[in-house]
């Protein structure tokens, strides 16, 4: 979950779990109230931002989602690719989950309960959509929460940043094939072009522009302390968009919320449940193949968290701010800290019976306590 998808990860220098971090959800449930009371009480404002569009793309959404995802990015060394080898198997599980199992378990997920079980419950004309915002959420990973759940876990931060930047790198080319395969599997027209678009807004651009930033931040001798300044002024910006989105969000939806208070409950039963199988999944094949704790539980992680803030920006883009496909993305926020913190529990409660298979490096070994993930490491 996926600021993770999102709420950028001040752990990567060892600190503990921020605030934010820690309440998110109950961030997100006073959003929720805060614009549902607003869209309900204020409609005519609201419906004017959602006007502010060029291109089918909404200016406001898109500054919001940028400032959520650069300082990410700034985070990310791209050079870190180079060391996705150390840790080889580890690298080919997370991969396996998150390509090739997560986005079509969470869409099979979709189409048993939503269009399925739920439908009874749901409103019909937006069936197709809750489909749709479900497939966007679990077709791109994670890459900011997910060190913060390395850190709670001791994991190995060499793995961990290695991994996201390689994400980062396949999500340019496999994040709107994997989506247009499995809305076209659900019989949900493809605006191609709009897909694209958004790749190219929110995945190639921030990803470039963040590249080079960060490039330029480190040519000074004293590089790091310039990139973090740069991310304590970038951190609350990133956050009051956060929010904002989630308001803004919740101003459109607010009536259909209130005519019908279980969807959001509906929609966070297939969120879970791909959640803790995939995280499973992830942590048992890395055992199977023995790679040490310390890179099994950040891959587990990884394979079962989202990138929400790409996951919300494109179901605007594509279905709008009142579309069921931009709700399913924001419950995806709702339920991800709790859901998470819930799976790092267990990794962390299930070191011993991991360890105990033979062949598995002992997690001292793998991850001494004094290693950060700075980039001169």
């Amino acid at each position: 979950m996926s600021v993770q998808c999102e709420v950028t990860a001040r752990q990567t220098t060892g600190s503990p779990m921020g605030l934010f971090e820690r309440y998110l959800s109950l961030w997100v449930l006073l959003c929720i109230l805060a614009g549902i009371g607003l869209g309900h009480w204020l409609p005519g404002p609201f419906q004017a931002l959602g006007r502010m569009e060029v291109a089918q793309v909404n200016l406001l959404v898109a500054l919001l989602v940028w400032l959520m995802i650069l300082p990410m990015l700034l985070k990310i060394d791209l050079r870190a690719l180079k060391g996705v080898g150390q840790h080889w198997r580890g690298v080919g599980v997370t991969l396996f989950v998150n390509w090739g199992v997560k986005p079509f378990s969470m869409a099979l997920l979709a189409w048993l309960f939503i269009d399925g079980l739920f439908r009874p419950w749901l409103p019909a004309g937006q069936i197709d959509s809750y489909v749709a915002g479900l497939i966007l959420l679990a077709a791109a990973p994670c890459t900011a929460m997910v060190f913060v759940w390395s850190h709670l876990m001791r994991g190995e931060p060499h793995f961990t940043l290695s991994q996201v930047a390689l994400n980062d790198v396949i999500m340019v080319f496999a994040f709107a094939p994997i989506v247009a395969l499995l809305l076209g599997l659900s019989d949900i027209q493809v605006p191609w072009d709009t897909l694209v678009l958004s790749v190219a807004l929110y995945i190639v651009a921030p990803l470039l522009v963040a590249s080079l930033w960060r490039g330029w931040l480190l040519r000074h001798e004293q590089g790091y302390a310039r990139l973090q300044r740069v991310l304590d002024i970038m951190q609350p910006l990133s956050l009051t968009a956060l929010l904002a989105t989630l308001v803004l969000l919740f101003g459109f939806q607010g009536q259909q919320i209130l005519e019908r208070p279980l969807i959001i409950l509906l929609l966070a039963v297939p969120i879970l449940i791909q959640v803790f199988f995939n995280a499973g999944l992830a942590y048992l094949l890395n055992r199977a193949v023995r790679s040490p704790h310390c890179v099994a539980g950040p891959s587990a992680l990884i394979g079962a968290s989202n990138f929400f803030e790409l996951a919300v920006a494109t179901a605007i883009v594509m279905f709008g701010f009142e579309s069921g496909a931009a709700l399913a993305t924001v419950v995806g926020v709702l339920i991800e800290v709790p859901a998470m913190l819930a799976a790092v529990h267990l990794v962390n409660r299930t070191r011993g019976w991991y360890e105990r298979r033979e062949g598995v490096v002992p997690d001292a070994a793998c991850c001494p306590p004094d290693v950060h993930l700075h980039g001169e490491h």
